[in-house]
């Protein structure tokens, strides 16, 4: 009956396609048989890592992210680099005079008098925020004046040169190595953060590829055990139609054999579809560009799934997990940033005390070189020192910062206590369920062979007409299902494997790699 429905089919076909033929002649039209596009690659697992690593976008996302992090340490490293300003300036000023200028004028002024004079100043200038607190401004202006008129002045043009150096140092509030480079601190333990996500989002990233690798071994040995039970529901209804012709067996189990036929064949399509959504996700994973990503690709798995039992120690299992997870070493992370966040707003709660201190030279000439030798001589100088003490009346917003910060530190400590928690709990898991998948393998295979032995002995029984051929065609069934459970068993302790390397934090090292 089934191949009574394919035979029909493949009539239409034939049809159909002399009818095309038919049709092109008549219209004469050329038929270009379609080029098959189709081809087939062959990948490891470990190839399928290397590319996944290469080309998968969440890890060029994370890549990038990564970056940024370490940009923002030099940014707060640049709070300390000096900065350095050069000004120039010239001004004149004729203004009307209303009272006498000793060596200008007279000792009285009869009439409006204008005062002419003319300034050209270079003002260098070099300012540094300090880790220790301080900052300190170096000035060095040089200045040339001119006054026309009577020429009563000791220098005129005059050169006059200032150099002046100011220290302030807090002592209370922001003072300390500690306090002042607590930001760069911070950017650089977000770095490290930013690190640990994306080793993270790597060992997600191939155990995604490694699930889905095996998953794909299992559709392609899932499609070999449905060509297996079409191959022999194939033989079966071949010895059936013999013995149907000569008469010796009923039509029914002819039309038995051939709906079983029909099933083993639908089996068959939904294996090849699922060989295909794999390949398609392992693709996926792999990030090809959109070009290749339309081609028809075959990929063959090469890599045979593990059979043996790798000895696992769950308390050494759970000790490597915390001290390579990345979570675990995030949240470490997040505790030493908190813990920084809390010393520095404590310190915000100080008064300001500062002392500040000025020293500085002076000269004249009646030109630059002869203004700078008397301005470096040391004969003009000047210096000082003081304190600057301030404190906002309540200081409320410190007190809050204050507050606000100790709640986050204990927060990062709850939440690094809770990860913890948690990948013991995962760690564990993983451990029962690679016990676990095992034993499936030896429960799954002693199904199989049993399965092999009771089909051997039906099919025996069918020869010397003990058995029918439902019986004999359920036990194919059985077969083909005991296999498929080894075959699943075997493919979810590789998984389990996979898993449980990613739980461990050590994905990288079944490779051979490493983040630099």
């Amino acid at each position: 009956m089934a191949n009574s429905f394919l035979r029909g089919c493949l009539c239409i076909g034939s049809a159909t396609a002399l009818f095309l033929w038919t049709a092109s002649a008549s219209f004469g039209l050329e038929v270009t048989k379609p080029v098959p596009t189709e081809r087939r690659e062959a990948m490891s697992l470990a190839d399928a890592v290397l590319k996944a690593l290469q080309n998968n976008l969440d890890i060029h996302i994370g890549r990038q992210t990564k970056e940024s992090r370490l940009a923002d340490i030099i940014i707060e490293q640049a709070k300390f680099d000096p900065t350095v300003s050069l000004n120039g300036q010239y001004n004149r000023q004729v203004a009307p005079l209303n009272r006498p200028i000793l060596g200008f004028t007279g000792a009285n002024l009869q009439d409006i008098t204008k005062f002419d004079q003319n300034t050209s100043t270079v003002t260098a200038d070099i300012t540094q925020n300090l880790a220790s607190g301080a900052n300190y401004d170096l000035n060095y202006s040089p200045q040339r004046s001119y006054v026309s008129g009577p020429n009563t002045f000791l220098f005129n043009p005059a050169w006059t040169g200032g150099l002046a150096l100011t220290v302030t140092q807090p002592l209370l509030k922001n003072f300390g190595t500690d306090i002042n480079r607590t930001f760069i601190t911070i950017a650089q333990n977000n770095a490290n953060v930013e690190q640990h996500v994306f080793l993270d989002r790597v060992l997600t990233v191939i155990a995604s590829v490694e699930q889905t690798f095996w998953e794909m071994v299992f559709a392609n040995e899932n499609l070999k055990v449905a060509q297996a039970a079409l191959k022999a529901a194939e033989e079966l209804l071949a010895s059936n139609r013999a013995k149907a012709k000569a008469g010796v067996m009923s039509i029914v189990d002819v039309l038995q054999a051939e709906a079983a036929v029909a099933s083993r064949v639908e089996q068959i399509l939904v294996a090849e579809k699922s060989i295909r959504d794999q390949e398609d996700q392992l693709r996926r994973l792999l990030n090809p560009v959109e070009e290749e990503l339309r081609q028809d690709l075959r990929l063959i798995p090469t890599d045979p799934p593990i059979t043996s039992l790798e000895p696992i120690s769950l308390q050494e299992t759970i000790d490597i997990a915390m001290e390579r997870r990345p979570e675990i070493l995030q949240a470490g992370k997040n505790v030493e940033t908190s813990e920084l966040n809390v010393k520095f707003a404590k310190n915000q709660l100080l008064p300001t005390l500062s002392v500040q201190g000025t020293m500085g030279l002076s000269g004249l000439g009646a030109d630059y070189g002869d203004s700078t030798r008397r301005n470096f001589g040391g004969d003009f100088y000047n210096y000082g020192a003081g304190l600057v003490l301030s404190y906002p009346i309540g200081n409320r917003s410190a007190y809050s910062t204050y507050n606000k910060r100790q709640l986050e530190s204990r927060n990062a400590q709850s939440s690094l206590q809770s990860v913890r928690q948690q990948v013991i709990v995962g760690v564990r898991e993983a451990v029962r369920r690679v016990h676990t998948d095992f034993k499936r393998i030896e429960t799954t295979r002693s199904a199989r062979i049993m399965a092999e032995k009771q089909l051997q002995a039906e099919q025996e029984r069918l020869k010397v007409g003990l058995s029918t051929t439902r019986f004999v065609l359920d036990f194919q069934r059985d077969l083909a299902t005991a296999q498929g459970n080894e075959l699943r068993a075997t493919v979810d302790y590789n998984k389990s494997l996979s898993n449980l390397a990613r739980n461990k934090a050590t994905t990288l090292d079944r490779y051979n790699l490493r983040l630099e």
